[in-house]
């Protein structure tokens, strides 16, 4: 045992004062009390993965919302059929690569039809546009060529492949129009306007056209062989090589009696305005004298034609609005019915319960299916889909709700309040659904990814029809890309990582949001 006389052998000035000098103020001592939500705010900051997935998902509401506002050329109903499930295409980003491209292995008759259309663009009036110019032509679609692999067929023929990479958009080429005359004119003062050439020859239906339908074989060929015709008749084959030394292609354009080719063929109609005219244009100006610019889908378009950026940012605004609606509705059902049944307990809970226990038996896609077939063509699929989310909805909640008011009904603070003369609301609504928010607020955060995917889910599957001209859904989307994907990947890609993100971030919000606001966590630090 230490002898508490040796401690008075240590010398005075082996001590010293702490804050000798300094007056001692009351707002040293400060200690100002933190808010419930500025505590929340707090404990939701220190949770990195929940912050970048708030921002994503602000990132993607502020795409579904903007994308439409600054898109001032387009607008979700806009179609374009002929530029169906073509691949991002940008003006501006052109030269970076979103140029509409895709790669692609053509035959030697191939090959040539699609070199054709750039020759084609440069090649009218009796001028016989040679391989260069097509080549140089801005119409050009087939932007790289690569050199022939030669292999053998199953009849183990020698047969040859050029690997090249095509602009999809300029690969359309010719199509025949029928305009009134009217039409006709104003395409005509277009052209000598702009400078652009939008009418081009028509093609003779004879010996030399393999299909009649078809704009593009505007050069002759036989047996589905481009030819050359000299001055006695001999018909020659024609190949890339030759094409590459200079041969021309021979056009097959429609003459009059003069041998001046034509640009129009009277159809029917009686007046001048109302005449129709058959015309052939090349397909991407006639695209700019309808809509007054270039085609550019930053995202590419759909199978149906339409923008998908515009298309993806309406469907996820249907999705939100979807699941924020269902969210809130649920999330009062569920408060009110939960909190009665913990609060009071024994038969009103037991009767409570048993309600619960019935409607949760009921299966979602019977009454989704049900809903679908029988109200959606009174009030419309949306609202009827509201009601298939609302009817059971709201269940989990309720049970959330209730477990949480058993657990804290007994608590010492809740019989003081009782002791000191509270009423049942101020209890319930004061005392205790204030603790029990943080598991309240997660649960109806992850209603959001769950009424997303099932919405999606149903639209895929067909149960609910979202795909018109007016609106969409992402599972649409998802559908109308299953069978094709592999061809046209980015109608695929596009939809599935969005409501990738929307999934993952809104649950990593939702786990964040329980952290915050759980109160006994209130004050620990990290």
């Amino acid at each position: 045992m230490t002898n508490n006389n040796e401690y008075k052998s240590i010398p005075q000035e082996k001590f010293a004062f702490v804050n000798e000098g300094e007056r001692l103020t009351d707002k040293q001592f400060d200690d100002k009390p933190i808010g419930y939500f500025k505590d929340a705010w707090i404990r939701f900051r220190k949770n990195k993965a929940s912050v970048v997935a708030t921002v994503i998902i602000i990132c993607i509401i502020l795409f579904a919302f903007l994308a439409p506002l600054f898109n001032t050329r387009y607008d979700s109903r806009f179609m374009d059929t002929y530029y169906a499930k073509k691949g991002p295409r940008s003006i501006a980003l052109y030269n970076l690569g979103v140029d509409g491209g895709v790669e692609r292995d053509y035959s030697e008759k191939g090959l040539i039809m699609s070199l054709a259309v750039g020759i084609g663009a440069e090649d009218w009036d009796d001028h016989d546009a040679t391989l260069q110019e097509g080549l140089e032509s801005k119409y050009q679609p087939i932007l790289e060529i690569g050199e022939g692999i030669v292999s053998l067929d199953a009849l183990k023929k020698e047969k040859v492949t050029y690997p090249g990479y095509v602009d999809t958009y300029l690969d359309v080429g010719f199509l025949y129009r029928s305009v009134e005359q009217a039409e006709y004119q104003r395409i005509v003062a277009f052209e000598e306007e702009t400078g652009l050439k939008v009418l081009y020859p028509l093609i003779e239906n004879n010996e030399y056209t393999p299909d009649p339908n078809n704009a593009n074989y505007w050069y002759k060929m036989v047996k589905n062989q481009p030819v050359t015709i000299d001055e006695t008749g001999d018909v020659d084959k024609l190949y890339y090589e030759d094409l590459v030394n200079g041969v021309p292609l021979e056009d097959n354009y429609k003459r009059d009696a003069e041998g001046n080719v034509k640009y129009y063929e009277y159809t029917g109609g009686g007046t001048a305005e109302t005449a129709q005219y058959k015309i052939r244009v090349l397909y991407y100006n006639y695209y700019i004298y309808q809509n007054g610019f270039e085609p550019s889908y930053l995202f590419g378009t759909d199978s149906q034609g339409y923008d998908l950026m515009l298309r993806l940012a309406g469907a996820i605004q249907l999705s939100l609005f979807v699941a924020v609606c269902v969210s809130a509705i649920n999330f009062v059902i569920g408060a009110l019915y939960g909190s009665t049944e913990g609060y009071y307990g024994g038969a009103i809970d037991l009767t409570m319960e048993r309600i619960s226990d019935i409607l949760a038996g009921v299966p979602f896609i019977v009454v989704a299916t049900l809903f679908q077939i029988h109200l959606s063509a009174k009030v419309g699929a949306i609202p009827s889909l509201l009601f298939a989310f609302v009817l059971t909805g709201w269940i989990g909640t309720a049970s959330r709700v209730r477990t949480q008011f058993y657990r804290f009904k007994n608590q010492e603070f809740v019989m003081a309040a009782r002791t000191l003369g509270a009423n049942d609301r101020r209890i319930i609504w004061k005392h205790i659904f204030p603790n029990s928010l943080g598991t309240i607020i997660t649960s109806v955060a992850l209603v959001i990814p769950s009424v997303i995917f099932t919405e999606s889910m149903l639209s895929y599957l067909g149960i609910v029809k979202l795909g018109t001209a007016a609106q969409t859904s992402v599972g649409t989307l998802l559908s109308d890309a299953s069978g094709i994907w592999t061809n046209y990947p980015h109608l695929m890609i596009v939809p599935a990582i969005t409501i990738s993100l929307l999934m993952i971030c809104f649950n990593l919000f939702g786990n964040g949001l329980r952290d915050a606001f759980n109160p006994s966590l209130r004050g620990v630090e990290d």
